[in-house]
């Protein structure tokens, strides 16, 4: 978590993430395909939480929980996911932790990382 400092703890947001949306488009036989749209690009701080394995699709896969903290936004839900390069986030949940308005603590779900 950020200290109380905030702004002033250098290197602490030092992640450029991308925070995209998705849209869901009906695909003419009654389901529907999903596309991301690219919102903002952000500064984050990256902290992993947990590590568990779970079964997708034929196997086990790694799924890691993480802490990604930025700057409050208007603009942003659960649901909602951030992009690191080949990186996904989905993000699971969002908070205020310090109460005062400044950023956004959420929980994010990262998909094949070891």
């Amino acid at each position: 978590m950020l200290s109380r400092k905030g702004d002033s703890a250098p290197g602490r947001l030092r992640h450029r993430l991308t925070l995209e949306t998705a849209t869901s488009t009906p695909d003419g036989a009654g389901g529907a395909t999903l596309s991301w749209n690219t919102v903002a690009s952000l500064w984050a701080e990256i902290v992993p939480l947990k590590t568990d394995e779970r079964e997708v699709a034929e196997g086990l896969g790694d799924v890691t929980l993480h802490r990604i903290t930025i700057r409050k936004r208007d603009d942003i839900s659960a649901g909602d996911r951030f992009t690191l390069g080949a990186r996904v986030f989905r993000i699971k949940s969002m908070t205020d932790a310090q109460e005062d308005g400044r950023y956004f603590a959420c929980v994010c779900e990262e998909e094949g990382a070891s």
